[in-house]
This record gives structure tokens, sequence and C-alpha cells, in this order.
């Protein structure tokens, strides 16, 4: 399963890494209310196939064990048990992953990030979700949290972010970013939309990232300024990215990856303007994720069946590479 902050997407995962059955739902803004979600899905697809284990691809702050999710910005869970308790339930093992760790193991296995021997996964979404790869290991820093890149602050004391801080990337770069800076765009500019100025005076709420990408699509002037500065956003993170880890490859994944056309140009040209040393290193490879939405739960499912099967892939802490039995 991938848990987002929008919705809670399910499938089943079989030994190739193919997804032969999916079932989807909203995401509860209840803590129960949400354990009662994620355990209604895996009740419908057992009675359809047989399950062996569960994994949750989960936006949030996962325990070193993987078995508590300790925060997660966007979702009810603080400091909750939920690999016991979806266990117990179920009477299935159960797997916690950050979302994008699981995504980026699965583009790596299947998708775009084959091959690549520092791979960065940035999955804008909701938020923003990174994660990193060393030589196919993930790389979760002392305590199991890095990397958390939707939270760099790039604005100081810019847009609120729940997370409690001021100006952080997934700010303005994500799919809320969108919708938020096509709402100020069509303050800035009256008159200047077509599309996006019918749906704002009707219900500014209406307005979403889904909708800000289907106006450029159809030509909307403020739209497409909106997806223009979501790419230029996107391109001044990724060179933050590229200082600190230096990877040879950079996936974008997430909802938003989906209209990556209409910004990743823009994306990459600005980062190759604002890279440390741009013009004296080479630049990391911007590839969109192979695997698209299907990404997180893939990871999800292969991460689950390779740790009930005694091994699991190799994770990288501060202490180097080693395996989580």
């Amino acid at each position: 399963m991938d848990i987002g902050g929008t919705s809670v997407q399910a499938g089943v995962i079989n030994g190739n890494g193919t997804v032969v059955d999916t079932a989807r739902v909203g995401t509860p803004a209840d803590s129960d209310a949400l354990e009662e979600a994620v355990v209604g899905v895996v009740e419908l697809l057992r009675r359809r196939h047989t399950i062996g284990a569960v994994g949750l691809a989960v936006a949030g702050f996962i325990s070193a064990d993987r078995k508590r999710v300790m925060y997660a910005p966007h979702l009810a869970w603080r400091d909750i048990p939920v690999a016991e308790r979806l266990g117990t339930r179920t009477g299935l093992p159960v797997i916690l992953e950050h979302d994008a760790n699981a995504a980026a193991v699965a583009e790596h296995r299947y998708g775009s990030g084959r091959g690549a021997g520092v791979l960065a996964l940035v999955a804008l979404g909701t938020g923003i979700g990174g994660a990193m790869l060393l030589d196919g290991a993930v790389f979760r820093g002392a305590s199991g949290v890095a990397p958390e890149l939707g939270h760099l602050r790039v604005v100081p004391d810019g847009r609120a972010c729940s997370c409690g801080k001021r100006g952080c990337w997934e700010r303005y770069c994500s799919g809320t970013a969108l919708a938020a800076t096509a709402i100020e765009l069509l303050a800035r500019y009256p008159g200047k939309s077509t599309v996006l100025t019918r749906e704002a005076t009707g219900d500014p709420a209406s307005i979403t990232g889904r909708r800000v990408a289907g106006a450029a699509r159809d030509g909307d002037p403020v739209a497409q300024l909106a997806m223009g500065e979501l790419g230029r956003w996107l391109g001044e993170g990724l060179s933050l990215v590229a200082d600190v880890y230096d990877p040879d490859l950079i996936v974008i994944a997430g909802g938003v990856s989906e209209s990556a056309p209409l910004f990743l140009d823009e994306a990459r040209e600005h980062y190759r303007t604002v890279l440390t040393g741009a013009g004296h290193r080479p630049l990391a490879r911007i590839r969109t994720a192979q695997l698209r939405d299907e990404a997180g739960m893939v990871g999800a499912g292969v991460l689950a069946r390779e740790t009930v099967s005694g091994g699991g892939p190799p994770v990288r802490g501060w202490s180097g590479v080693f395996r989580r039995r």
C-alpha cells in the first residue's frame, strides 16, 4: 500500500514486481479511521488473492525497526505501532517503509533507476518525499528519517507548512503548492486567466494542482505561469540535493510528475544555472519515474516479501551497510 495525504492506494504485487490487482480509498483524517481503511482494503484484496505479507509505504517518519510511524505531516498517525496493530488485525506480517524509499527501491529494480550508483528520488505529490539509494542500498541516516527533502527551507519566513516551519520546499514545489501559486497569480494578474478565473470566482478551493495542470495544457496563461514557477522551484531544490549528495541520477516521481512536459525543461535549465560549480562538474541525469503512481506500492510489496522471506535489501545508516532482520 501507498498511504498518502489524499488516498490509500493498494496493489497485489507478484514475484516479478508486477501489479496484478488494485484498490483505492480516500485517506481519512482520523487515526482510527485510517487504520480501519487500511484493514478494509487488505480484506478486500484477500478475498481475491492469496496474500503473504503487507508492505505499507507511508508519507512520514518511520522508526529504524520499521514498526512505528513516528510522525507524518499529512497523516493522523503520531508515534503509533502501526505494524503491530495492523498485523494483529489482519493476521499477516506488516512491514513499514517511507513512501519515497519504497518508490526508489521499485524504480531501481524495475524502472528509471536501473543501473544508478547514487540515486536521488524526489516524489512530488501532496508534499515532497525524498529518498537516496547508494549502490542500491536505502540510505536512512542515523535515526532512520533521512533524507527529509520536502522540508528543506528554501524561503525564510515563506508559506506556512504543516510541519510547523515556514518556507519549506514542498510549499513551493508540490501539487498543493501548484494550486497555491495559481491562486496568488490570479490575484496578481486579474483578468489574465480564463478557466482558472471562472473556477476561482465560484469556489477558490476547487483549484487543485491537477486542475492547474489541465488548464495549462489548454493554454490558460496563469496556469502556464504557475507551471513555470513549479519548474523553477524544482530546479532550485534539485541543485541543493545535488550539492549535498552529488547523485548521478535524479528520478522525479509522484502524481505531479505526470505533468512533467509542462515543467521539467524549466527545472533542468534552472538546475544547470544555480548548481554550485555549474559548467565545471558533471550534471546528474534527471528522469521521470517509469512506474509512475505504482512505484510506492510496488516497492512496499517488494520490501515486505523480501523481509518476511528472511533477508531484505541492504540499508545504509551512519554505521555502514547492514541487513535488517
